[in-house]
């Protein structure tokens, strides 16, 4: 197999230009495999600054991708401001308690201190470590929940899609009230070298309207990326599930790149919005990454870059979620090892090629 001619940022920035290349940019979107890669225990990463970076960095080097992100869940922002996370030995955190369970108890929630409250210090400890160790070859960013989904935390999911119907004022106060957290989060990681990468689960068309998005989700995520974008970033955004009604809205926000889940579709999206932002995506997370083989995931890559290889603002070859913790390593080489293969320019005919040979 070809090895790499270039680091991760010198092809980012290359394809950034339009220069040449020596394949497509890759992010297999590794989370919590990283704790595989070192061999501890998931719980040990999200109050661990030092093993977050280690385990992060060594899986940046086991599989040569072409962005750090440093993230174990989606709940930080949300425990640091009153949320009881529970943190299972060796699986995932998940929400165990709200912030709140009524309106009437918003005005005790605060903004976070990133820098003391809950394990966001641990995190900002890591990206620090990452940008040092690694960041003059490769991008190093940050996770960051956008508000409309960290205001779902504070309250409950089920709370917060009752209140955009029937108390909507309130839902404004609580993603208010996250907007300025996320402000707070996303200053604190562009001070520390990196760039946030913003994930909006619940602002997925698969759970509010592209209209409830447009009220209740856009004002706040956009300026929360013109923050970022004032600081010199570009903004990755990320959003579960079905997004092709609200593609618009995202680009209107002023995300660079989309990554797109698996339940869209790179094509649609190309000719939606291609003109507007990069694409990245789809491979699925669960039934080619963790379940399947490498050869399905050779597919799976080869059918992400036939549809989106041409998009006209570029293309990120990447999972459409975050992998699960137990995806095996042989499934992220194979990831990689097709895209060097792939390599670039990229024809119609050599893709055709490809497929005939990794069908056999």
């Amino acid at each position: 197999m070809s090895k790499d001619q270039m680091t991760p940022l010198e092809r980012l920035q290359a394809y950034g230009q339009g220069n040449a290349i020596d394949r497509l940019p890759c992010v297999p979107i590794v989370g919590n495999t990283a704790a595989r890669v070192i061999g501890v225990k998931v719980s040990q990463l999200p109050t661990n600054g030092k093993l977050l970076a280690e385990a992060q960095i060594a899986a940046y080097r086991r599989f040569g991708y072409d962005i750090i992100r440093i993230f174990t869940d989606l709940y930080g922002q949300a425990e640091a401001m009153g949320a009881v996370i529970r943190y299972p030995e060796d699986e995932t955190a998940y929400l165990e308690l709200p912030a709140i369970t009524d309106v009437s108890q918003i005005d005790s929630l605060k903004p976070v201190d990133p820098y003391r409250d809950g394990n966001l210090p641990h995190h900002l400890e890591a990206m620090k470590i990452a940008v040092a160790e690694v960041g003059k070859e490769v991008v190093v960013t940050g996770a960051l929940t956008c508000p409309f989904t960290n205001a779902s935390f504070l309250i409950g999911a089920e709370n917060l899609t009752r209140l955009v119907a029937k108390k909507p004022e309130a839902v404004h106060r609580l993603c208010q009230l996250s907007l300025e957290t996320c402000l707070n989060y996303a200053k604190a990681i562009i001070d520390t070298g990196c760039t946030p990468s913003l994930t909006d689960p619940m602002s997925s068309s698969t759970i509010i309207s592209p209209k409830q998005f447009k009220e209740f989700s856009f004002p706040y995520l956009k300026q929360l990326i013109d923050y970022i974008h004032s600081r010199g970033k570009a903004v990755t955004l990320h959003i579960c599930g079905k997004t092709a009604k609200v593609w618009e809205l995202m680009a209107e926000a002023g995300a660079d790149c989309i990554s797109i889940d698996n339940a869209a579709s790179l094509s649609e999206a190309k000719t939606k919005v291609g003109h507007k932002l990069r694409l990245m995506g789809n491979v699925k997370p669960s039934e080619i990454m963790l379940q399947g083989s490498p050869a399905d995931v050779r597919l799976g890559v080869l059918s992400g870059v036939k549809e989106a290889y041409d998009n006209p603002k570029g293309y990120i070859v990447a999972s459409g979620c975050s992998l699960p913790t137990e995806t095996p390593f042989a499934n992220i080489d194979a990831m990689l090892d097709a895209v060097r293969e792939i390599g670039y320019p990229i024809t119609q005919e050599k893709l055709n090629h490809l497929e005939q040979r990794w069908l056999k």
